[in-house]
């Protein structure tokens, strides 16, 4: 019996679906069930006309604020040109191009005691020293910097790559440059290379186009400047060492006379550097959902680049930087756990309320 309810139900549905008129009332009526009147639907005439004055007033504000972050975006690249010099130094040092001195090394750490502390009860247990102490390893400026800090971020990390990491050995410095006063908003990476065996250039650069204006058509959305495009470069490998693609060999047999031939080529294989080959944004092309995720992701490392690795890189390559991010992603998630404790301590209030009082009306009892 329950079978032929499911049946007939299943056919009334397929003529409904089949029905264009029906399936039009249906919509309609879904729509009026759903549709929830907004505070304007409720208003006067003239208490509407007030508030349209309020929206041209607020349309008027997001082009103000535009504004306000173009001076911010000129403000920074004033102040990047006083920071400059301290990257240059900083550079200096990793690549091993200059000494600091006793001075500029000295940094007083919170654990500094603890660990003369520790260094003096070594030497004092050592009976007797040795005569021929081994030389101390003094490589050049700090090896590995940059690879190290790609390595410790996450972000990074899952874009290298094995056969990335030779090439980063050989990378000196970034820096961040910012459009001049009479050009688009956008920002640009400079990845400078020391000569060697991969590729033939000395600067590999991304440039990020930026846009901060309000939409017309909805202007109301517009939170500041935004990435909307970027712009890779060209990499002169040496031969045999791109490492964006890899050689495959694939066996083709001819269809008249049965030969079988190796044919050689190249696909394109997982790499860092293929952050200088972004996708080409189009506006006449809409991306499928798996090119608008990578391209987000693309505008997401190249804002973290500037905001945060190259300002704060000595932070990252000792670790001090992502503590301060995990400690802000802890709290964040300690937050919500605390909600969720509070939500769930709520349900078992009520529900100790609801079974240690008086007895429930008899339509809300179970049957």
């Amino acid at each position: 019996m329950e079978g032929d309810k499911n049946e007939a139900k299943g056919k009334v549905g397929d003529q409904v679906m089949q029905n264009p008129q029906a399936l039009a009332a249906l919509q309609d009526r879904l729509d009026s069930i759903t549709h929830t009147p907004s505070v304007m639907d409720s208003l006067p005439t003239s208490v509407k006309r007030r508030v349209n004055a309020l929206k041209n007033l607020q349309v008027k504000s997001a082009h103000i604020e535009a504004k306000f972050y173009e001076e911010v975006h000129e403000l920074e690249r004033k102040y990047a040109a006083l920071y400059q010099p301290l990257f240059d130094k900083r550079k200096e040092i990793v690549t091993g191009a200059v000494e600091p001195t006793d001075e500029e090394c000295e940094w007083h750490s919170d654990h500094e005691e603890e660990e003369l502390a520790d260094e003096l009860q070594k030497k004092a247990s050592i009976e007797e020293p040795k005569e021929e102490a081994a030389a101390e390893e003094n490589p050049k400026g700090i090896p590995e910097f940059w690879l190290t800090i790609f390595r410790s971020v996450d972000m990074l990390s899952d874009m290298l790559q094995e056969h990335d990491e030779p090439i980063l050995r050989h990378l000196q410095d970034i820096k961040v440059i910012f459009s001049g006063p009479d050009e688009p908003m956008s920002f640009t990476l400079e990845f400078h290379f020391e000569p060697n065996i991969y590729f033939k250039n000395t600067v590999l650069t991304k440039m990020y186009k930026m846009k901060s204006e309000p939409e017309a058509e909805d202007p109301f959305s517009f939170e500041g400047p935004e990435i909307i495009d970027c712009e890779g470069c060209e990499i002169d490998w040496y031969k045999g060492k791109d490492v964006t693609v890899k050689t495959i060999k694939k066996k083709q047999k001819h269809k008249g006379r049965g030969i079988v031939r190796t044919v050689t080529k190249q696909v394109p294989t997982d790499s860092f550097f293929n952050f200088f080959n972004p996708i080409k944004v189009s506006p006449d092309n809409e991306l499928d959902e798996d090119s608008e995720f990578t391209l987000a992701t693309d505008f997401e490392i190249g804002h973290f680049f500037r905001e945060r690795i190259v300002p704060r890189a000595v932070l990252y390559f000792t670790g001090e930087a992502l503590e301060d991010d995990e400690s802000f992603e802890e709290e964040e998630l300690d937050e919500g756990e605390e909600e969720d404790q509070d939500d769930e301590m709520d349900e078992e209030e009520e529900e100790g309320d609801s079974k240690s009082g008086e007895a429930q009306p008899a339509e809300c009892k179970q049957q």
